[in-house]
């Protein structure tokens, strides 16, 4: 069963559920005519935190990990939407070369590739997994957890292509999110299909500039709906040449944080919700859930002044400084699982979704990032009776609690917007006067 949410028989998120699911032919034909003329990225990960009032992600990935802890179940999902993409983009293609992230030494991250592996396997290609490492100078077998082994092989590259020794691929998969910019060997292949793009690194990338293209989004589909963008839409501003280390900057972080409260309190005081609003604090760039804070009034932000805390707001991953900073309307998870807080992950291969979990905290609050050490995940299931599925035309609550499309809707807003950000970024587009 998809686990019940403790939201589950009170009104207001029913409304919102109600009208998305009432809405679903329109919403489909909006979704079908958006990718006639944009393109998603290759696959995404989005989280999504459901206050009750209100559901909205809070944060995508265009480099998505984690797809070890998608079930067995749901990769007939994954494999048909993998085999959709490739042949949208190279239906030719034989072969499918995996870049990884730098880390050998992860088993969760290794099983991850694994499994990327499998469901690229499934879909009728040879795929291979080469290390732009430079500890990998030669084929390296790793054991992983329940018996696994995975192979990683030092990536070659020539004049023009990249490649393994004798397996030479026409499309390269990058499950690295580039931090630390474009290494030069993944630059300049012209011949092969990168997925996703060099552009698509947090070397270029931006949270503010992805937020706000969902803003644009949100709007879009809220006329469509006829609700109020916001009930989808976290509210943001950002703040740049911070630095955090020297302490510069901290006044102009205080005002900022100071708009996004007092427009949310307006929300707030609009809807009838008692809740405390907060923010989050969070690089403009990177993962891994480094480098963020809650805040709930701007004088919480004196705890910078500690040294140690400023160093550890500082840096991000490959040790990246911050000089970038978004910040975010904050939404409650009401959402709970063996007691412990919990918010929705959806995975997406190409514009389908095909799956998720939920990741969950024992150790944070409602109000706090769950993306920290610590966290556990716990598969979204697919129950098997039609009952399930969400009934078009029933009354509020009156179909089973399945929030699964809903999530999905959302997850695919947040897919749009990052389609948006990647146009708006392309440095090979075309210009037209």
């Amino acid at each position: 069963m998809v686990p019940h949410l403790i939201t589950a028989l009170t009104g207001p998120i029913n409304e919102l559920e109600q009208r998305i699911i009432d809405s679903m032919p329109a919403i489909e034909r909006w979704f079908r005519l958006e990718w006639m003329e944009h393109t998603p990225p290759f696959y995404s990960s989005v989280d999504i935190r459901n206050a009750g009032f209100k559901l909205a992600p809070v944060d995508t990935n265009l480099f998505p990990g984690g797809w070890n802890n998608l079930t067995d179940e749901m990769l007939p999902l994954a494999v048909q939407a993998a085999m959709a993409a490739i042949e949208k983009i190279c239906p030719e293609a034989r072969n499918l070369l995996i870049v990884p992230e730098n880390q050998q030494k992860n088993p969760s991250y290794l099983s991850n590739i694994l499994q990327l592996q499998r469901i690229f396997r499934m879909a009728g290609l040879n795929v291979r997994i080469g290390s732009i490492s430079p500890d990998i100078k030669r084929p390296t077998e790793i054991k992983l957890p329940h018996g696994d082994t995975i192979t990683l092989e030092p990536a070659l590259r020539t004049k023009r292509r990249l490649g393994l020794k004798n397996f030479d691929p026409c499309t390269i998969l990058l499950n690295n999110d580039l931090s630390a910019g474009a290494p030069g060997i993944l630059e300049e292949l012209y011949e092969q299909f990168l997925m996703p793009p060099l552009h698509a690194g947090w070397s270029v990338r931006r949270k503010s500039r992805h937020f706000q293209s969902y803003e644009e989004v949100s709007k879009r589909f809220g006329k469509l709906l006829g609700i109020d963008p916001w009930l989808i839409n976290p509210v943001f501003g950002k703040c740049e040449n911070i630095d955090y280390v020297e302490g510069k900057g901290l006044d102009q972080l205080a005002v900022q944080v100071d708009a996004i409260l007092t427009k949310v309190r307006r929300k707030y005081k609009e809807y009838g919700i008692k809740e405390k609003p907060f923010a989050v604090v969070k690089a403009d760039n990177g993962t891994y859930g480094m480098g963020v804070m809650t805040v709930r009034d701007a004088k919480e932000l004196e705890v910078l002044k500690d040294k140690r805390t400023r160093s550890k707001m500082g840096v991000i991953k490959d040790g990246q400084p911050v000089h970038d900073v978004l910040v975010q309307e904050g939404v409650l998870t009401y959402e709970r699982m063996s007691n412990a807080v919990a918010e929705p992950v959806v995975y997406m291969m190409d514009r389908y979704v095909v799956g998720g979990f939920y990741r969950m905290h024992p150790e944070r609050g409602e109000d706090e990032n769950l993306n920290a050490p610590g966290a556990g995940y716990v598969p979204l299931a697919f129950p098997p009776q039609s009952t399930q599925l969400p009934q078009i035309g029933a009354r509020a609550g009156a179909s089973a609690p399945n929030r699964f499309y809903m999530y999905g809707v959302i997850a695919r807003l947040a897919m749009l917007a990052a389609s948006y950000e990647l146009e708006a970024t392309n440095p090979d587009a075309e210009i037209y006067d």
